[in-house]
């Protein structure tokens, strides 16, 4: 054998078997000397995980000023179904998919299945056999003018669902002098008549949402006592009112008078319920009474199973079942016959103050848990069943549930300070309201289900539109937007 060919096959064998890093460190030395290296002059990039369309967009975002690029946001946001409609068209025409209603493009990123799915099949050609009668769904007629198949017709006659647009800004904002930033109390709710009630101090407010005018129903300073939660009955005549001592009065407020004062609670009243003519209490006595107000003040059913301060007392809308949560970070159901909880669920790590039925499913009841916990819980109480969690990252204050969509409502603490508007059973969030400075601490739903007013420690309480009757771009026409902001 030639020894100048033996040399080269050898080093070439020991080029092989150097390690990776010898090879490379090699390489790079190889590439600073001087002398020159023979190699191909073809270049062939790897472009199968390229996506020129997004990168493009991202490169004319990062030219963008800020206030550019979200005005380009909301310009967009009104042609994004435009965009998915046509991509959808363009796979019913080219690669047959018979897609016939337009996908919603903010829910669950279906517009990026719509565009990414099944493009590993463009080049795939495949050959039809059986021919297809003209008047089917996937064939043109041989009399229509358009050159669209009957899928993608359906599919531009399809109703379009505007989009859902939830105002920022509170269209009214009311100030509210000594609304105490207390977590355990209950001080606002909206009647069926259309009054706000509002505990401020020692003092019972009235606030007409048709004519803004303003009455003082009770004064409690006069026997040294405060406001600690009120709660109207479900006709609307009937508010009671909780105080600090363990009272529960009942005042007429047509005729601005108290009817009763029950005694019971050796401590005060947070957390106030009607189920009818009966009227369910809890306190920081950790014992929840359950009286009929048609009947003398003996009879009354004691419900004990909290070990701290009750602060959340809400009935089922069937009124069979009342919950319950407490400061021990327990969620209790009691029925309307039994002394002793019928379900209890510990998963909460911190106080449940927020506590909501739903109105569209039977047994659906929502939870959320305070500073330590932060979680959105949902429970089946027909099965005792936990069904789904999540972590709002800050204290859950209160909970609403839409009378007219499977949607909620939920005002936060520590230490976002904000309203959540969720969509359910997705979880996906709807809108996100700020603009409390404090906790928001209280929550009440107006009675026709659209609007919802707030209340923080800030001393303000604030009307916001977040829930609509009917999917529509018009503005909801209810009497409270009658009124103009006076902030």
């Amino acid at each position: 054998m030639d020894q100048e060919y033996e040399r080269r096959l050898l080093r070439q064998i020991n080029h092989q078997n150097l390690p990776t890093e010898a090879r490379l460190s090699k390489c790079v030395s190889a590439t600073c000397s001087p002398v020159s290296v023979k190699s191909g002059d073809r270049f062939i990039p790897t472009r199968a995980g390229s996506n020129w369309s997004i990168n493009f967009h991202y490169a004319n975002e990062n030219c963008r000023s800020p206030n550019q690029t979200h005005k380009a946001k909301d310009a967009s946001s009104d042609s994004s179904k435009d965009a998915v409609a046509y991509a959808a068209l363009l796979r019913n025409e080219l690669l047959g998919a018979g897609i016939e209603t337009v996908p919603d493009p903010h829910t669950d990123d279906r517009r990026h299945a719509v565009l990414s799915q099944d493009s590993h099949g463009l080049f795939r050609y495949t050959v039809h056999t059986k021919r297809v009668p003209f008047d089917s769904d996937n064939e043109v007629s041989p009399y229509s003018l358009s050159p669209l198949s009957n899928k993608s017709h359906k599919l531009l006659r399809s109703p379009r669902k505007p989009a859902r647009k939830i105002s920022k800004i509170p269209f009214k904002v009311l100030d509210a002098p000594e609304l105490q930033d207390d977590f355990y109390l209950n001080l606002v709710d909206w009647s069926a008549g259309n009054l706000l009630s509002v505990g401020l101090g020692a003092c019972v407010y009235l606030w007409s949402a048709c004519t803004s005018q303003v009455t003082r129903l009770c004064d409690l300073s006069v026997d040294g006592d405060s406001v600690t939660s009120v709660c109207w009955n479900e006709r609307g005549s009937l508010v009671a009112v909780g105080t600090h001592k363990g009272y529960v009065q009942i005042w007429d407020a047509a005729g601005g008078r108290k009817l009763t004062s029950l005694e019971g609670h050796s401590a005060r009243v947070g957390a106030l319920a009607w189920n009818g003519e009966q009227l369910s209490s809890g306190s920081r006595d950790r014992v929840i009474l359950q009286r009929d107000i048609r009947t003398p003040p003996t009879a009354e059913r004691r419900l004990q199973g909290h070990r701290q301060e009750v602060c959340g007392l809400k009935w089922s809308p069937d009124h069979q079942h009342l919950a319950s949560g407490g400061n021990d970070n327990k969620l209790l159901v009691w029925n309307s016959s039994s002394l002793l909880p019928m379900q209890q669920y510990s998963d909460h790590l911190a106080a449940v103050k927020a506590i909501a039925w739903s109105p569209h499913q039977h047994g659906l009841l929502a939870s959320g848990g305070g500073t330590a916990d932060r979680c959105l819980r949902f429970w089946n109480t027909l099965t005792g069943q936990a069904l789904q969690s999540t972590d709002t990252g800050s204290q859950v204050c209160n909970l609403a549930w839409s009378k007219h969509a499977n949607e909620l409502v939920s005002t936060h603490g520590y230490s976002q300070n904000q309203i959540l508007v969720w969509k359910y059973p997705s979880l996906t969030q709807v809108a996100k309201l700020t603009g409390h400075s404090y906790r928001v601490l209280y929550l009440a739903v107006s009675p026709d289900g659209e609007a919802i007013v707030t209340g923080a420690g800030d001393e303000t309480l604030r009307f916001w539109n977040v829930f609509s009757k009917t999917r529509c771009t018009k503005e909801s026409k209810s009497v409270l937007n009658l009124f103009t902001r006076i902030r």
